[in-house]
């Protein structure tokens, strides 16, 4: 990206009246509940990128997987790959299935980006390494929709060291972590698989919260992020 156009002002998206008003109908993101863990709604979500580069590569898919009532609810899942006819595609991203021929056949952003904000509704979020799904979805509504990104992320990555300290993974990816407790994972490397990996991973934390005496989203927010100040003293 050149310095030029870091300069010029952002083109706002044009969106049809449709588009416009689904935009508008989203529902506002609500914080973090102090209900039980189980009364909890999260919806649990993996993109596969063009690369990892925060501000040059794109989102080419989503696919996100629902936990409600304390289980993964199978009836409610989310897949969709973006129409990116121009991405450069990064070598790994054939790893994932999506090849040229996968993200030509996509749909356009816009609707694929209104159809998982939809799906997601007030729910708090769930990621393995969610800083960056995170911050990838917010640049991608903003370009797509000039849509401002305000629910919650949590971290699986971070949950799965702070709630098992006795296991020597604190830099572990989702495969170790898969492996630790003898997930039975069908498929991995695309966006379904991945978040469903992710929701059995969530769900394993959850109840080691509770035995820790951990049972509210609020709480564990808090003590997650207590964690990772104690973290970041301790690494100077």
């Amino acid at each position: 990206m050149s310095l030029l156009s870091w300069l010029l002002p952002r083109k706002k998206p044009v969106l049809g009246l449709e588009q416009q008003q689904r935009l508008l109908q989203l529902p506002t993101a609500s914080g973090l509940s102090d209900a039980p863990l189980r009364a909890q709604r999260w919806v649990v979500v993996d993109l596969e990128t063009s690369g990892l580069h925060l501000n040059r590569d794109q989102v080419l898919s989503i696919g996100a997987v629902v936990i409600e009532d304390g289980a993964i609810d199978l009836s409610q899942a989310f897949e969709r790959t973006l129409l990116r006819p121009n991405s450069p595609l990064n070598p790994s991203v054939l790893l994932h299935g999506l090849g040229p021929a996968a993200i030509a056949a996509g749909s356009e952003p816009v609707d694929a980006l209104l159809d998982f904000m939809a799906f997601v509704g007030d729910s708090p979020l769930l990621a393995f390494h969610a800083p960056f799904d995170q911050h990838m979805l917010t640049r991608a509504l903003k370009d797509s929709l000039d849509y401002r990104l305000q629910h919650t992320f949590m971290d699986v990555a971070a949950l799965a060291p702070m709630l098992c300290p006795q296991v020597n993974q604190r830099e572990a990816g989702l495969d170790q972590w898969i492996n630790h407790f003898n997930l039975q994972v069908e498929d991995r490397h695309n966006a379904s698989a991945d978040a469903l990996a992710t929701a059995e991973l969530a769900l394993i934390l959850f109840s080691r919260a509770r035995v820790q005496g951990i049972d509210s989203p609020q709480a564990l927010q808090q003590r997650l992020n207590q964690w990772q100040r104690r973290k970041q003293v301790h690494s100077f």
